[in-house]
């Protein structure tokens, strides 16, 4: 290699290096930290403590320039006593709400059912049945429900059941608020639409049930009950 090429790599490496920023720096550190395959998704300067905010798996870790150190916890505004970590969860645990495949939903409308919802649940939870009762008393909402069997082999069972009945909505609600089961599902069933209903609670990292989303794309992971759930639907502009 002649001399000049071999300055002209040199160039090259040398501009690689100064625009490699902090955060790639971090992305590394950070995931050679966590190992065991550990992605980190992004990287982001924050406006508070000189802290940067290192996304992995749907959770958020903060680290120095340096990623000395990690810190796992949840900051909070000391005057206005906001939860910033959550506030940036939720803004980024948030889906486009129109995307998703209504068609594979069961669909339950109350009353002119203009508010609008959506429930990612498994027909074994406790927490979804609870969830369900109380929806009964929820007014002028469409309830759009996505199977999403987590919890074993007998939560997959019962999902065919209901996917299978001939009257989906009646399946679902006689299960989930009065424990009557529904029948086996036939062979020849087409469980396509169910699968696709699986495969988007992965695609949404839907970890637990229930999980909800309000009309604008908002995340409430787990159980609320149905007061604060009008609360936060109020919230929805």
């Amino acid at each position: 290699m002649s001399i000049k090429h071999t300055a002209a790599l040199l160039c090259a490496l040398a501009a690689s290096t100064a625009w490699a920023g902090p955060e790639d720096t971090i992305k590394a550190a950070v995931e050679s930290t966590l190992g065991a395959g550990a992605k980190v998704e992004g990287v982001t300067k924050t406006p508070y403590l000189g802290l940067y905010e290192v996304r992995v798996g749907g959770e958020i870790l903060y680290t120095d320039e340096k990623a000395n150190y990690l810190i796992l916890g949840e900051i909070l505004d000391a005057k206005t006593r906001q939860n910033i970590t959550q506030a940036r969860v939720n803004q980024l645990s948030a889906i486009n709400f129109a995307e998703l495949p209504l068609d594979v939903a069961i669909k339950q409308v109350r009353g002119n059912g203009k508010r609008v919802i959506a429930t990612f649940e498994d027909p074994n939870c406790g927490y979804c049945k609870k969830l369900a009762k109380e929806l009964l008393t929820l007014n002028d909402v469409t309830v759009y429900t996505f199977l999403t069997p987590v919890l074993g082999p007998d939560s997959q069972k019962k999902s065919e059941a209901i996917w299978c009945a001939s009257d989906r909505q009646k399946a679902w609600s006689d299960w989930m608020t009065a424990n009557v089961a529904p029948a086996a599902a036939s062979a020849s069933c087409d469980t396509a639409g169910l699968q696709k209903s699986v495969a988007l609670g992965e695609k949404y990292r839907v970890r637990g049930t229930p999980t909800i989303f309000l009309s604008n794309g908002e995340r409430i992971p787990g159980y609320v009950p149905v007061a604060q759930l009008e609360k936060r639907m109020a919230g929805v502009k």
